[in-house]
């Protein structure tokens, strides 16, 4: 399936966020309206639900579980999951669920996938870093990962972007391997992670 097939198909039923651990900070999100990206930012978890609840999934950057053993970030326990494991062997670099401004993150996150699952929408964790780690980007590199959308066709406004923003896009373009059954996805008994996969974006 070629990629204008898969924007036709899917790019409209799904929702990338780049999550903050703190409204204080910028959420990027990016989703498709009428074959164009719309690309932003939120910061209230208000805001962020009420835009959420119109996509049918969200592909969220952000941990949505605990490592098995732990049943608080406040207790001890192991710091990995096994799908971050699994990401750790792949060559991909992370911070683990339980370190620092992670934990935040890793509330957050969980806290916004409950609420949206109780009212319909699939939220699915994905990894901005490893899906550009796979194509050969540089993470932090705005102009490489802008080069890249333009080469998948992604009609983006021709201004500046913020990583947070930049970084919800990849979110949304692993959502749309996913649905198309071409993405790589890093299951263990206690999360997962999906990440787009070159299959997917160069076929």
């Amino acid at each position: 399936m070629r990629m204008l097939e898969l924007l036709k198909d899917y790019g409209h039923i799904l929702l990338g966020l780049d999550l903050a651990g703190s409204s204080r900070r910028p959420t990027g999100y990016a989703y498709m309206k009428e074959g164009n990206m719309k690309v932003g930012l939120l910061y209230e978890d208000k805001d962020i639900m009420e835009l959420a609840r119109g996509f049918s999934y969200v592909f969220v950057d952000a941990p949505l579980s605990l490592p098995a053993g732990r049943k608080s970030l406040e207790d001890m326990g192991p710091h990995f999951r096994e799908c971050d494991l699994m990401l750790r062997s792949l060559g991909h670099k992370f911070f683990p669920v339980t370190l620092g401004p992670m934990r935040k993150l890793t509330e957050r996150g969980m806290r916004l996938a409950r609420d949206l699952m109780l009212v319909g929408v699939e939220v699915v964790e994905t990894f901005p870093g490893a899906l550009y780690d796979s194509l050969g980007v540089r993470r932090k590199s705005k102009e490489d990962i802008r080069e890249l959308y333009k080469r998948l066709g992604l009609k983006l406004e021709e201004r500046e972007y913020s990583q947070d923003e930049l970084d919800s896009v990849a979110c949304w373009l692993s959502g749309l391997c996913y649905l198309a059954g071409k993405a790589q996805i890093l299951s263990g008994k206690d999360g997962t992670i999906v990440v787009g996969s070159m299959k997917c974006v160069r076929s």
